[in-house]
Parts: structure tokens; sequence; C-alpha cells
């Protein structure tokens, strides 16, 4: 069943703050030669108050001159976290430049596979001209909607009777959302269970000794690394 969603000018002028805060965040980066993405609600459009502000870029980069650069242009960094959502994941750094964490930056610290990368597209990403333009575009949310823009908000439909039509409109595997499906319903079953590893590193700690460390420690680690060198 869809269902049509209309915009208020509340949700119009919501998407614009949290698109014009992204891109305060990607004009820098973008100077420095950094292609960066946001991802989610921000690039479908069906915002709420609390929706994040989710910058990623799509390959490792030093994190020491990223947050020279960050900080050289006025970001303050709250947090740094290394978070590696399973034992076959990349593990990813995570940078919040404000207080709720509702604000982010985000890189892999090694390539990403595949299954890694269409996540991005699964939840709906736009890059940084395509944010500009004022783009949207469709993908699935947490509740397993399939969210698709329309000129004056938005149509909805659930994913799991949608699945080869959202496949071809994102253009992923239809295989891709099946395994996501599977991933959200298992956390609704069991409750938000975490993730497998999250490590605080503090503001003069690099994430790259951090990854290094745990390398040396890991052997699960170890060959995630090699398999995707």
């Amino acid at each position: 069943m869809e269902v049509k969603v209309v915009y208020d000018e509340d949700r119009w002028t919501l998407l614009r703050n949290l698109r014009d805060k992204a891109l305060k965040i990607m004009d820098v980066l973008s100077l420095k030669g950094l292609e960066t993405i946001v991802y989610g609600s921000i690039a479908r459009g069906d915002v709420k108050p609390k929706s994040d502000v989710d910058v990623f870029i799509q390959y490792p980069v030093s994190s020491a001159i990223l947050q020279v650069y960050l900080e050289e242009n006025g970001f303050k960094i709250y947090r740094k976290v290394l978070v590696q959502a399973t034992p076959s994941y990349v593990p990813k750094a995570y940078i919040y430049l404000d207080e709720e964490e509702l604000t982010s930056i985000s890189f892999p610290l090694a390539k990403m596979k595949k299954e890694e990368i269409e996540f991005y597209k699964l939840a709906g990403q736009l890059d940084y001209n395509r944010l500009r333009e004022g783009g949207r575009v469709p993908g699935i949310n947490k509740d397993l909607l399939f969210i698709v823009p329309v000129e004056d908000g938005h149509i909805e439909m659930p994913v799991k009777m949608n699945i080869e039509r959202a496949a071809k409109i994102i253009g992923v595997d239809p295989q891709t959302i099946r395994n996501r499906i599977r991933v959200l319903e298992k956390r609704r079953e069991h409750g938000r269970t975490g993730v497998y590893r999250e490590i605080e590193v503090s503001r003069e700690e690099n994430f790259e000794d951090i990854l290094d460390y745990l390398r040396d420690r890991d052997p699960a680690l170890r060959r995630r690394l090699k398999k995707y060198e």
C-alpha cells in the first residue's frame, strides 16, 4: 500500500536547515579535494527534528589531516569513536561535531566491500553537487519503508512488499535489500544489540594508530583487512 506524505513549510524549512549544516562541512572538505556524500533522511527528504546530518567520505583518509582541516575552519570536535559493526565489516572512524551527536563525519579505515558501499545507496545518498542543487533520492528508512520523493513530499510503501521495485529504482541487487530487511528485523526482535566494537579515541590519538594496535592483536581483523586490500 502506498501512502503520500505532503510536506508543510516547517518540514521544508527543517530540510533546508539540515542541508545547510551538511554543506558547511562539505564545502570545507571539497576545497581540500575530498569527495563526500550525505545519506539517510537528509538525502531522501523525510527529515524529523532529531534527524542526523551524516557526512561520509567513501574511502580512507588521514584522520590527523582531517582533524586539522575541521578545527582550522571553526568546527569543534566533541567525540571521536572507532566503530566496527560486525567482525566482517570494515572499521570506521566517526567524528562528532555537536554535543547531541547528531552531526558527524565518518569514513572507512580500509577499503569497503560491495555490501558496505551499497548500504549507503539503500539509505539514499547524495554527493556534494547534487546536494547543492537541492536534489532528493529514493531510499529505505529504518522502519523498512521505501521512500520515493515527489514534488510536494514523498510516497512511502513497505519495502518487503516492493523489493523488486525498490531494487530497480535504487539500482541495487534485490538480495541486498533482502539482507538489509533481515538485519533490521533481527534488531527489532532482539532489541538494539549494539556493535561488535566501539572504541573511544582521544583528541590526541589517531584512528590509524588504534587500527594498527587492533590489527596486531586480532587475527580476524587482520584477515578482513588483508582480504580487501
